[in-house]
């Protein structure tokens, strides 16, 4: 008989690359939802950064790398440079996850914002080094500051559809072992 963290965390897991998948999957229809001049949000590196602070043993970093792998692939961009940064970001993350149980909200919000704007600066510097084309400056920041706006949103469905809360201080598992 497998005991219910087990399957809570396999669960998870598979729903995290079901909502990866979807959000993939709609990127990558013939639509053009910048036909306005606004870009969309990186739904995927919103999500992945607010599970990894609610519940870091639901997305372990070899799930993260082989999702963010596979969307280098569908997209047609450098293949391992994204993943790379997402999983250095993640891992940092992933590091304080029990310092930042307690965060407020709105400090996590501006927390999450320095590290993708972190991010955004190393693989620019990154693709400026090896001399490959990057989309413009502004494009890009504008898409951080949407992916920014799309956080809240992200991590409240992460909540109310799917319970995914942070682990309070002290909590433990089944087997008595802190989370």
């Amino acid at each position: 008989m497998v005991d219910p963290l087990t399957t809570r965390r396999v669960l998870h897991r598979v729903l995290f690359v079901a909502l990866c998948s979807v959000i993939l999957f709609v990127r990558l229809l013939p639509i053009d939802p910048t036909a306005h001049g606004l870009p969309g949000p990186d739904l995927m590196l919103a999500l992945t950064l607010a599970w990894v602070l609610r519940r870091p043993d639901y997305v372990p970093a070899v799930l993260i790398v082989m999702v963010f792998i596979f969307e280098d692939m569908m997209l047609w961009r450098p293949i391992g440079l994204w993943p790379l940064i997402v999983l250095m970001a993640t891992e940092w993350l992933r590091r304080r996850e029990t310092a930042l149980r307690d965060m407020p909200f709105l400090l996590e919000l501006a927390l999450v914002g320095g590290v993708m704007l972190a991010m955004l600066v190393v693989q620019r510097l990154i693709l400026q080094i090896t001399m490959v084309d990057q989309p413009a400056l502004g494009l890009e920041l504008l898409r951080w500051l949407v992916t920014l706006a799309a956080y809240p949103l992200v991590a409240g469905f992460s909540l109310f559809a799917f319970g995914l809360r942070r682990a309070a201080t002290g909590e433990v598992d089944a087997f008595g072992q802190r989370l």
